[in-house]
């Protein structure tokens, strides 16, 4: 299953919405805003829309299983470092797309998609169960791993001012993964795909220090197990922002993900595993 549709669409809704927010007229009456409301420093708190572009060097940890379509109970593949067993890099030149906007003073929509695509050819050092195939020790694989993940996230700001702004609500996250390997001198292959979506817990937070510099720090988490699925979303991000023009703003940060998905049903019967973090740098165009 492909997700492209989703951050597409959302990116339309979002343009759609700061054209709207980017005038001196309330979003939703229509209404000219105050002076003080058109008049305040330009800052994360008072943002009412953005579009973030995100660059970070990762560390990449990826644990892969898949299991044989309909085999005995209990069985099970071989559990698989990407990195050591399968030859796939550590480090990656990563990038991220987010998005934000306000609906009112205290109601704010993040939108951010992450997709991590990765391929290696490696002699395997032993034998390995991949699915319903069996990759014998000394063979040439190709492998590739792909994760994507797409949340939305609502937060209501418990405190909202012109210095500070917490805020927490309910996120939405939408993970999928795909794996495959394939042997060519033995024509063998095995490709498996899943996804599932589970609620987040954000927590945010923003602290405007002068007139130019900001800090920003959000986390959010949540686990669940429901019926055959079973996945974990923990995502955590601090930065320091310079406002350099009224609205655009560069910055540095460091960011952590980790996720875990695990199906037993469909076309997926099996457990993947990452995490990614490492420093990144990025752009913010805002109204």
């Amino acid at each position: 299953m492909r997700i492209w549709l989703a951050p597409t669409a959302a990116a339309l809704f979002a343009l759609k919405a700061a054209l709207a927010l980017a005038s001196d007229h309330d979003p939703n009456s229509g209404r000219p805003l105050p002076p003080d409301a058109k008049h305040r420093t330009p800052s994360p708190i008072t943002d009412r829309f953005y579009v973030r572009g995100t660059f970070y060097p990762v560390h990449v940890k990826t644990i892969v299983r898949i299991d044989p379509h309909g085999g005995p109970a209990g069985t099970v593949g071989s559990y698989l470092s990407a990195e050591r067993d399968l030859g796939q890099d550590s480090r990656l030149n990563q990038g991220r797309v987010e998005m934000m906007f306000r609906l009112r003073e205290r109601n704010k929509l993040r939108v951010d998609f992450l997709d991590v695509d990765r391929d290696a050819t490696h002699q395997l050092a032993k034998t390995i169960s991949f699915g319903d195939q069996t990759f014998a020790a000394t063979s040439l694989l190709y492998s590739q791993i792909d994760w994507r993940i797409f949340t939305i996230t609502y937060t209501f700001s418990i405190i909202h001012n012109d210095r500070m702004e917490l805020g927490t609500g309910l996120a939405a996250s939408l993970l999928e993964a795909q794996a495959q390997a394939r042997v060519n001198a033995t024509q063998q292959r095995q490709e498996v795909s899943g996804a599932g979506a589970f609620p987040t817990i954000p927590l945010d937070f923003a602290l405007r220090i002068s007139q130019r510099w900001s800090i920003t720090a959000r986390a959010q988490y949540f686990h669940a197990a429901i019926s055959n699925f079973d996945g974990w979303l923990a995502d955590s991000h601090e930065d320091v922002q310079y406002r350099w023009k009224p609205n655009f703003t560069v910055g540095v940060g460091y960011a952590s993900i980790r996720a875990k998905l695990a199906l037993h049903t469909g076309n997926f019967p099996g457990a993947f595993a990452m995490s990614l973090e490492g420093p990144e740098a990025f752009f913010r165009v805002s109204f």
